[in-house]
């Protein structure tokens, strides 16, 4: 497969729910063999794409989506989680800042947390557009490197171990 067309997947890959530069980077780096640091830009600016629009409209198409007839289940769960989000970031924000909080939430690697939840979340407590996507991007790019550094050293293992054999 040509490396083109390797960025371009991990591009992808990048902008999906729950999977985002989590996910992207360590393809990236350890399946494709790519270069780390443009791998990591690829993926920052995938995961980024999504946030204002998920800004702007995720919160309304929630709503919709949660009135339906059939398959309401899946919009209620995410509001429900994109709520919870929000109120965590609320008790955080009394502490150290909305900002702090959101950069925190969107960038330590853990499941359930991450660019889209955290955008979600912001614009469900009114954050402010500009702000969220300052603090998610900071998040973004912290997650990246933390992502970045466990990739690095699980290449050099997979490296290590398929040497012994």
């Amino acid at each position: 497969m040509p490396t083109i067309v390797k960025y371009i997947l991990v591009f992808f890959i990048s902008m999906v729910p729950i999977i985002e530069l989590r996910g992207a980077v360590p393809i990236g780096v350890t399946y494709f063999g790519l270069n780390e640091y443009v791998t990591l830009a690829v993926c920052i600016i995938g995961n980024m794409i999504p946030v204002p629009f998920i800004y702007l409209f995720g919160r309304k198409i929630l709503e919709w989506g949660a009135k339906l007839k059939h398959g309401s289940g899946l919009f209620k769960w995410v509001l429900q989680k994109g709520e919870k989000a929000g109120k965590k970031l609320t008790a955080n924000s009394e502490k150290s800042g909305a900002f702090i909080a959101l950069m925190l939430f969107v960038g330590i690697p853990l499941p359930g947390t991450g660019a889209w939840t955290g955008t979600l979340a912001a614009s469900m407590l009114d954050f402010g557009m500009k702000k969220s996507a300052k603090a998610v991007m900071a998040g973004v790019l912290m997650a990246g490197i933390i992502m970045l550094i466990i990739s690095l050293f699980a290449k050099a293992g997979i490296t290590s171990v398929s040497d012994l054999f």
